[in-house]
C-alpha cells in the first residue's frame, strides 16, 4: 500500500496511529506529498482528485481518501479489536471522530488564514469565530468520560489535541479543562502516538 503523507498533518497522523495499532504499518509505503492549498500536488501514485492528504493506494490499486475512510479500511485488515466498533459503541466513536475532525477543520482554516494570506487581507473576525468553534468543542469534551477505551474517536481526539499543541501553543486549552488535559497526557504516552508526533 502507498500513503500520500506529510508528517505535520493531523489527518495523516490518524492513519499512521491506526496503522501502528493494527500492526499494518510495515505494509504501508509513505510517499511525501509536499504542497499547499495554493499549490496542490497531483503528481505521482495515490494522488487524489482534491489533492488532499492522506490518500491511500491499496494493494488492489484502489484509491481511498480521506482519513475516516482510510482508517476504517485499515481496521478491516487485521484480526484484533476494532477501532470502528459495531453496535451501540459505533455511534459514540464516530461522533467523537467527527468532533475531532471538526476541531481540526477550524484550526487548519485559521492556520491557513494567518500564514498564507497577506496580513492586510487576513480576516480576524473569521479566525475568532473558528477558534470559538474549537473552544466550544473542547468544553463539550471536558464534560465527557474519555477513559472508556481506545477507538477511532479517541485516536482522532488525541491527534487533534496534539495538533493544537503543535500549531497553537499559546492556546492554553488545558487551563479550564483539567479532565481533558489529564486524559490527553495519559493517552499521549501510547507508542503509536509517541512515534507519530509531528517534528519539532
Amino acid at each position: 500500500m502507498q500513503l500520500r503523507y506529510a508528517a505535520t498533518s493531523p489527518f495523516v497522523r490518524k492513519v499512521m496511529v491506526i496503522a501502528i495499532e493494527t500492526g499494518l504499518v510495515d505494509r504501508i509505503e509513505t510517499i511525501a506529498a509536499p504542497g499547499s492549498p495554493l499549490k496542490p500536488n497531483r503528481d505521482g501514485p495515490a494522488a487524489a482528485p482534491l489533492a488532499k492528504i492522506p490518500a491511500l493506494l491499496t494493494d488492489e490499486g484502489e484509491l481511498l481518501y480521506d482519513s475516516p475512510v482510510i482508517c476504517e479500511y485499515l481496521d478491516g485488515l487485521h484480526d484484533g479489536a476494532r477501532f470502528f466498533p459495531r453496535g451501540k459503541g459505533r455511534w459514540q466513536a464516530l461522533r467523537r471522530q467527527a468532533l475531532g475532525d471538526g476541531i481540526l477543520d477550524a484550526a487548519i482554516t485559521v492556520r491557513y488564514e494567518m500564514t498564507l494570506r497577506p496580513a492586510e487581507l487576513q480576516w480576524r473576525d473569521w479566525c475568532d469565530a473558528q477558534a470559538g468553534k474549537w473552544r466550544a468543542a473542547l468544553d463539550a469534551l471536558e464534560a465527557e468520560r474519555l477513559d472508556d477505551g481506545f477507538d477511532i474517536g479517541h485516536v482522532t481526539l488525541a491527534c487533534t489535541l496534539g495538533y493544537l499543541d503543535f500549531r497553537f501553543p499559546d492556546e492554553a486549552w488545558r487551563e479550564a479543562r483539567p479532565r481533558l488535559a489529564a486524559w490527553y497526557e495519559s493517552v499521549a504516552q501510547r507508542p503509536s502516538l509517541l512515534q507519530t508526533r509531528p517534528p519539532g
